[in-house]
């Protein structure tokens, strides 16, 4: 009786075996195609340790059979012996056979499986495919279009370019006249004349440029020229000034275009200032210093320049007509003396003894 329920026990554990297999196939199947092969590779292994496990299992039942056999029937012992031993040799056998059945399932199904994650893949690879087209030919269309805009911004900044080309150039730094005054001269009027409050240090205000043309008052061509040079000269635009009253004896009427002007204040004074004293007045002929009598009286100098060709903006080949000027510097001085001092530490050259 032993040796046939150990029989049963064996065939119940190779079922068992065979099906927990079968679920484990079915569970890799389900995954990705290149883990089938993997997991059918596991379940041969498992089916052959299976296989192993259940046939020590039988020959240790076949062996605990004999020796119960051999305890409770010394007389039968051989015929008990030889019957439980040719049972637990074709429940070997058949052991052997469900396992060789289960390997075959396993190989089989995990080929199937194989076989449809490749479809499947393929299929999806299509479909990708399919996206990555329409996606380039949706990043060609953006390209394009992007292409398109920087050909307008390159256009955009090249127009650009070519307006700053023509534009004006604008200062970037101070003058060097400004700073020297507020770290030179400033400090120096300050110890000289006593000033007690920083506002009373006498600065330059302004530059009046005036250039009078009575003599081209009907000539239109004659005073746009005039102010074409005072603009070059100044580096800013001229005025044309006009007469307030009409004069019978000059024939000059109310409203008549009579000079041009140009005041200059910050920055550009600072600038055109430097350029009068250090290069200009240098390239007059004959210059021996300009006049140290020509103050208002209450801090302003004037000076009169009689050609506009000492300029080094002015080209002479394009001069029509010698013209002179009239430059007033506007300062917060308020007696002669302090202005005359102020000019002198800025660079003007006065006449000497």
């Amino acid at each position: 009786m032993a040796t046939k329920k150990d029989v049963e026990t064996v065939v119940e554990a190779v079922e068992a075996a065979a099906e927990t297999v079968e679920k484990e196939v079915k569970k890799a199947a389900k995954k990705a195609a290149p883990k089938a092969a993997e997991a059918a590779e596991k379940a041969e292994e498992t089916v052959k340790k299976a296989a192993k496990a259940t046939a020590k299992k039988a020959a240790d039942t076949a062996e605990k059979a004999e020796q119960a056999v051999k305890k409770t029937a010394k007389k039968a012992a051989d015929t008990a012996v030889e019957a439980a031993a040719e049972t637990v040799a074709k429940a070997a056998k058949k052991a052997e056979e469900s396992a060789d059945k289960a390997a075959e399932a396993v190989k089989k199904t995990a080929k199937k499986a194989a076989d449809t994650a490749a479809e499947t893949t393929a299929e999806t690879a299509a479909k990708a495919a399919k996206k990555v087209e329409k996606s380039a030919d949706k990043a060609a269309e953006t390209v394009k279009k992007t292409a398109k805009k920087v050909e307008k911004k390159a256009e955009e900044t090249k127009s650009a370019a070519k307006k700053a080309k023509d534009a004006p150039a604008k200062f970037s730094s101070q003058p060097r006249m400004k700073v020297r005054y507020q770290e030179e001269i400033a400090p120096a009027m300050r110890e000289k004349f006593g000033y007690e409050n920083v506002m009373q240090t006498p600065r330059l205000e302004k530059v009046i440029i005036n250039m009078g043309l009575g003599a081209e008052k009907e000539n239109p061509k004659g005073i746009e020229s005039a102010v074409r040079e005072l603009s070059t000269i100044a580096g800013q635009h001229a005025v044309v000034t006009r007469a307030k009253k009409s004069v019978a004896n000059f024939k000059v009427r109310e409203g008549m275009s009579i000079g041009a002007k140009v005041t200059l204040r910050g920055d550009r004074m600072y600038y055109f200032v430097d350029k009068l004293m250090n290069i200009v007045l240098p390239r007059v002929r004959d210059f021996r210093g300009v006049s140290d009598k020509a103050f208002d009286g209450r801090g302003n100098y004037a000076i009169g320049l009689k050609e506009q060709l000492i300029f080094p903006e002015i080209n002479y080949d394009d001069v029509d007509k010698v013209r002179g000027m009239n430059i007033v510097f506007v300062t917060s001085a308020k007696t002669d003396e302090e202005c005359k001092e102020l000019l002198t530490q800025l660079g003007m050259p006065f006449v000497q003894g």
